[in-house]
This record gives C-alpha cells, sequence and structure tokens, in this order.
C-alpha cells in the first residue's frame, strides 16, 4: 500500500506544494511545528533514508538549501532548523522549519493551521524560490 506520501506526491491527497522536480517534492507539513515548517520527500518510497538510492538521495539535500532560504526569508525566522526523525510515515522525510532557538525545533510544537495561514505562506515560499532563479 502506498505511503500517504506518495499519494501526495500523485496527487490523489491535496497538499500545499512549494517544489517538485524530477526527483523531490517539497509540501507543508500537515502538522506545522512553526508557520512554513516544509518536508522533502524523494519521489521513491523507501522508509529509511539510509537505504534511499542516488540520484534521489542527494536531489533531496541539493533542494532543501534553495527551499530553506526561501523559507527563512518568507517567515523571517533565525534559522531554519532540519531534521530527519523518520517514524510517522514509512516514506523518508526531510523536515526543514523556521526556528529562532533549538528549543523552537521539536515536535511538541506541532499543530494544524487554518486554510488561508497555509495558502499565505505557500505563496510567500514559492514566491521566494521564484526570486532565487
Amino acid at each position: 500500500m502506498p505511503s500517504i506520501f506518495t499519494k501526495i506526491i500523485h496527487g490523489e491527497i491535496p497538499c500545499y506544494k512549494i517544489y517538485e522536480d524530477e526527483h523531490t517534492f517539497a509540501f507543508l507539513a500537515r502538522d506545522q511545528i512553526a508557520l512554513g515548517h516544509t518536508l522533502i520527500v524523494p519521489k521513491v518510497e523507501v522508509d529509511y533514508f539510509v537505504d534511499v538510492e542516488d540520484p534521489y538521495y542527494s536531489a533531496v539535500f541539493k533542494v532543501a538549501q534553495p527551499i530553506a532560504r526561501a523559507i527563512h526569508k518568507a517567515t523571517g525566522c533565525k534559522r531554519v532548523g532540519a531534521m530527519i526523525a523518520g517514524f510517522e510515515v514509512p516514506h523518508f522525510h526531510y523536515h526543514l522549519v523556521p526556528i529562532d532557538s533549538i528549543f523552537d525545533l521539536s515536535f511538541s510544537h506541532a499543530r494544524e493551521r487554518g486554510p488561508e495561514e497555509m495558502k499565505a505562506i505557500q505563496e510567500k515560499i514559492v514566491a521566494e524560490l521564484a526570486r532565487m532563479k
């Protein structure tokens, strides 16, 4: 059975898409640790990040840098924290989270946001990515 992330990639479940290319797909996390919390996933369904093969593995990290820059500009955060936890969904996902201190990088802060907030931050991040090109 495909993971929820595979269903998102295939358009079966709606999302707030941030970026897509041949190997990766990035979208806002459903439960936001901070507004702008983005997940980057490879377009292959592999549970554990150490088992993801290239070019998918390196593509996730290559695209993370410009996406993090866009999140930083769109949110005004001090830093964009990054983590791989990998327990929630059996599909490798890289979290990029706007933070102002290390203590902000905690799933205990995660909560759903309204569609207006999600759409607004999506548009800001996508616009910042477009400016970088």
